[in-house]
Formats: C-alpha cells, sequence, structure tokens
C-alpha cells in the first residue's frame, strides 16, 4: 500500500481564525439545508404527483429514493477523489448550481420516466456537496471540536427538511407542485456565487502544489484496501445504513399515512387553521423534524466530543441510545387513534433522529489519514445512501403496495405495517454500533494537524 500520510497537511486549526471558521460552518450549513430541501421536497409532494400521473406506491419509492440515490452514491466516489486535491469551494460552487437547477427541472416533468430523469440530474449535483464540506471541516476546526462541528453541519438535514415540508406543502396547497420544484431550485446560484466568492482552500497554495498533492493522493484501490481493512468503517456505515433504510424509507409515505389514517382529522385541524391538509402536514412534519432534529444533531456532537475526552469508545453510545428509544417510539406514532398523539411521538423520533451524524463522521475521519477523508466520507455515503436512501423508499413502497394489495389490509393498514417493519429494521444498527465500539481504538490513525 503506497505511503497515506505523504499528502502536503493542510493548514493547522490554530492559524485559522475562529471567526472566519465558524463563517465557514454556517455557509456549509446553509446549502447543507438547501441540499436536503431539494432532495426532500418530493416527500411531501408525492400524494399529489401520484394522484396526477397514476402512480402506485412503489413508483414513488422509485422516484424519492433509487432515481436519486443510484446516481448519488456512484458519484460521489470520483467527486470526492477529486476533493482530495483539487479546490473544494469550486466543487461546492458547482454541485449547488447542478442540483439546483435540476431540482428546477422537475416542474416540467410530464411522466413517471421524466421525473426520474430529472431526480437522477439532483442526485449528480448533490454528490459533489457532503464529502468536499466536510473534508474542509475536518480541515478547519481541530479533533477536540470536531464530532460538535460535524454535528452543527448536520443539523442541515431537519432543517433542510423542515422548508422543504412546510414550503412545499404550502406552496402546492396554493400553487401546485410544479411551483414547488420551481422555487425550491431558485436559491441556489445565490448561495454559488457566496461559495466561489468568499469561502477559501485551506490548503496552502493549492495552484502551485496542484502536481505534489495529486501525486500524494492515495491510490483509489489503495484507499479502498485501507478502507476495507478498517472494521470501525464497515459497522459505522451499516449501522447508519439500517437506519436511514428507516428514516428515509418512510419520508415519501409519513403525510400519506397521516392522510389514509387521519383523513378526517387533518382536515378538521387544517381547517381551524385556515389551511389545507397538505399544507398543515407540511408545516407539522417540517416543524417536527426540523427543530426536534436539529437539537437532536447539535447534542449529539457535544455529548460525542465529552464521551470521547474521557473514552473513545464511548463516541458511539449516543447514536446507539438513540435508535434504542427512536424505534419504538414511531411504532407508538403509527398505532396511537389519534394524530395529535402520534406527532407527540414523533417528537421523540425526531430528537433521537440526528444523534448519530457528529460522532460517525468525527469518528470515520478519525480512522484514515487527512487525504482520504472526502474518499471515506464518500464511500460510507455510498453504503448509507444505497441501503437507506436508495432501498428504503422502495422498500416501504413495495411492501405497502404487498400488505395492501395480496394481503388483504388496505391502503391505510398496508401502510402502517410496511412503516412498522421498516422501524424494526433499524434496531440492527444497535449491534453494529457496539461492534463498532470493540474497534475504533485499534483502527484509529495518528491526525498531525488536528491535535
Amino acid at each position: 500500500m503506497s505511503d497515506t500520510t505523504a499528502q502536503p497537511e493542510p493548514a493547522a486549526p490554530t492559524t485559522i481564525r475562529p471567526a472566519y471558521a465558524n463563517y465557514v460552518l454556517g455557509l456549509l450549513l446553509v446549502i447543507y439545508m438547501l441540499n436536503n430541501l431539494d432532495r426532500q421536497v418530493i416527500n411531501i409532494l408525492a400524494e399529489p404527483i401520484k394522484q396526477e400521473l397514476h402512480l402506485a406506491d412503489w413508483q414513488v419509492g422509485i422516484m424519492s429514493g433509487i432515481s436519486f440515490a443510484l446516481i448519488y452514491t456512484i458519484m460521489a466516489i470520483p467527486i470526492a477523489r477529486q476533493a482530495e486535491y483539487r479546490h473544494r469551494p469550486f466543487i461546492i460552487a458547482t454541485a449547488v448550481t447542478v442540483w439546483c437547477g435540476f431540482t428546477a427541472l422537475c416542474a416540467a416533468a410530464q411522466s413517471f420516466v421524466q421525473l426520474c430523469l430529472c431526480r437522477f440530474g439532483v442526485g449528480v449535483g448533490e454528490a459533489g456537496g457532503v464529502p468536499p464540506s466536510q473534508s474542509l471541516i475536518s480541515d478547519y476546526f481541530p479533533k477536540s471540536k470536531r464530532a460538535s462541528a460535524m454535528g452543527l453541519f448536520a443539523i442541515g438535514v431537519p432543517l433542510g427538511g423542515l422548508i422543504g415540508m412546510a414550503f412545499g406543502g404550502l406552496v402546492a396547497d396554493a400553487y401546485g407542485w410544479r411551483m414547488a420544484f420551481l422555487l425550491a431550485g431558485a436559491p441556489g446560484l445565490v448561495l454559488a456565487g457566496l461559495v466561489a466568492l468568499t469561502m477559501k482552500e485551506t490548503r496552502a497554495d493549492l495552484a502551485g502544489r496542484a502536481a505534489e498533492v495529486r501525486a500524494a493522493q492515495v491510490p483509489l484501490m489503495s484507499a479502498f484496501a485501507l478502507l476495507a481493512s478498517k472494521r470501525t468503517f464497515w459497522f459505522l456505515s451499516l449501522a447508519v445504513g439500517f437506519k436511514v433504510l428507516f428514516t428515509d424509507g418512510q419520508a415519501p409515505f409519513l403525510a400519506s399515512f397521516f392522510l389514509r389514517s387521519h383523513g378526517t382529522e387533518i382536515a378538521d385541524l387544517a381547517a381551524g387553521f385556515g389551511l389545507r391538509p397538505m399544507g398543515l402536514l407540511g408545516i407539522s412534519i417540517g416543524l417536527i423534524n426540523g427543530v426536534f432534529g436539529a437539537l437532536g444533531g447539535v447534542l449529539g456532537g457535544i455529548i460525542a466530543d465529552r464521551a470521547a475526552a474521557r473514552d473513545i469508545r464511548n463516541v458511539v453510545v449516543a447514536p446507539a441510545v438513540a435508535l434504542i428509544v427512536a424505534a419504538p417510539a414511531y411504532i407508538a406514532a403509527l398505532n396511537v387513534e389519534s394524530a395529535v398523539a402520534a406527532a407527540g411521538f414523533l417528537i421523540l423520533q425526531s430528537f433521537m433522529n440526528v444523534f448519530w451524524a457528529g460522532p460517525v463522521y468525527a469518528t470515520l475521519h478519525g480512522v484514515v489519514p487527512p487525504n482520504m477523508r472526502a474518499t471515506a466520507t464518500a464511500c460510507a455515503m455510498f453504503i448509507i445512501n444505497l441501503m437507506g436512501t436508495g432501498l428504503g423508499p422502495l422498500v416501504v413502497g413495495f411492501l405497502s403496495d404487498l400488505f395492501a394489495g395480496p394481503l388483504g389490509q388496505g391502503p391505510a393498514i398496508g401502510l402502517r405495517s410496511a412503516l412498522t417493519v421498516a422501524a424494526l429494521a433499524s434496531l440492527a444498527g444497535v449491534a453494529c454500533y457496539a461492534l463498532a465500539r470493540r474497534t475504533i481504538v485499534a483502527d484509529l490513525v495518528e491526525d498531525p494537524a488536528g491535535a
């Protein structure tokens, strides 16, 4: 295996002004929010799209899941390889422009195939978002603060979902689902410009040293071999994969669940607020996932940093406990008779939903040398998103059709059964976290820039 320590190091975190580092983290957070807004807005729009385009639940699962996740997971690795030695802010700015453009194009789709092709384009763009962003964050923040920084970055998922669900539901009620896609893609050019003009690449004299940095890059097959030898990488990737199989699998169907199981109550509640059902569901689900998911994401990172200061192995305890709490809370939400009570259980589940992000990504960056961080992120995302974002919605949609039709449960109970199976499957991640706790110490590498 080639020398994985040869790459010239980025500037040490102590040489970076904290105010600017926080600005970069804030801008990357906003971009990640837009990333998830554009990715998740389709979830609140699933039911009207299904009705207009005459789709089955399994087709909803494909358009919201595998049509995006397949190309996303494939493209993330080569883009991450570029991020190891090229200008990461430029990669991010380009990615934002691409995914926002294809999000807007979803508004013009006239068929299932056309919508899937547009989602392919969204996946190509979004593949260039997370790996270079996390690589920059690890350069800007020392190891002692990395899980907290990653946890803060990770709240882009629930906050983006909050805006996407609320915005998508309100716009769909007022102007239709097509306008929601069109407007969701609009902010991309502004953010891409801010990245290009104000975000600095931390690698000193990148242009002058490009050949040196590229020559020192770990060859792809050597990088794969190193990751293959890191048991912690596999255990953590699979743990999150099982969790995302559940959370991303249920996302396109949660609004449909409320409409099918609590339709009358939702309509009455919406009328009381002067809204229609889609608008109420978008705001409610968005607020629950966004506010409480963001709080959980920040707390998960803080807990992980403090736990790791005492014993590095404890960095995975919080996400494991979060899974143990979240799955039963979600199953309870599916089975109570009141939509309001269901929302209460969803608050608990959402609070636990993003506990994993800071601890997991900080640990993944700790088991590889600095010149492999983007690649490690992309490879983990390949596993996580293929299991979760890709297969999750398809599996839930297939099970929903199976339970509803051949097994005779009907569309409401059939969807509830499918969502229950997904929640139970997520508990396999707890065993993976327990295994990772046993291997972390052996897999960690020295981090000369992050002491």
